[in-house]
């Protein structure tokens, strides 16, 4: 599966994906924002994708997707739909390599999935999380239509976080 936008390719996620994930989930902004998931190494990294999106493709039919550019083809993060406990349906998640952070990557390629959640998948609702001091992403969930609806923590003993929802149109 791909889909395209004016500068952004998304694709599933394939198993060679393992050393820029590796790099973005190293980040200190991912780390501080997402969290830290462990990842050490390449084994790691794909343990992840095995584990993560590729096993999210096959149970709901959509996961997190490889965002690149589309004139280099240079990978700049992951956009796609999330299932996570705590919420009555999917949710959009983002992260974007810090060198290519505040060009509108993630809104460009969030509203892509979002469409193609709508239009391929059926979904029409949305949600996004956030942790309540990540004002890009809060701003990002603004221009995706989001409004926020409550904060909270997903788990028990887990932290707030600020929790969006909207309409997936396409």
């Amino acid at each position: 599966m791909e889909l395209h936008t004016v500068r952004l390719t998304l694709r599933y996620f394939r198993e060679d994906d393992t050393g820029f994930l590796l790099a973005l989930m190293n980040e200190p902004d991912f780390h501080r924002y997402i969290g830290d998931r462990g990842i050490r190494s390449q084994d790691d990294a794909l343990r992840y994708l095995l584990e993560g999106p590729l096993m999210s493709y096959r149970r709901h039919g959509h996961g997190l997707l490889h965002v690149s550019r589309r004139d280099s083809g240079e990978p700049v993060g992951m956009c796609g739909l999330l299932r996570r406990e705590g919420l009555s349906g999917p949710d959009i998640g983002f992260a974007i390599l810090q060198s290519h952070g505040g060009l509108g990557y993630a809104t460009e390629a969030a509203r892509a999935a979002m469409q193609h959640a709508h239009t391929t998948l059926g979904i029409t609702e949305i949600f996004g999380i956030t942790q309540p001091d990540n004002q890009r992403s809060i701003r990002t969930l603004g221009k995706l239509g989001l409004q926020f609806v409550e904060r909270r923590a997903l788990s028990e003993g887990g932290p707030d976080l600020n929790i969006y929802q909207g309409h997936c149109t396409p």
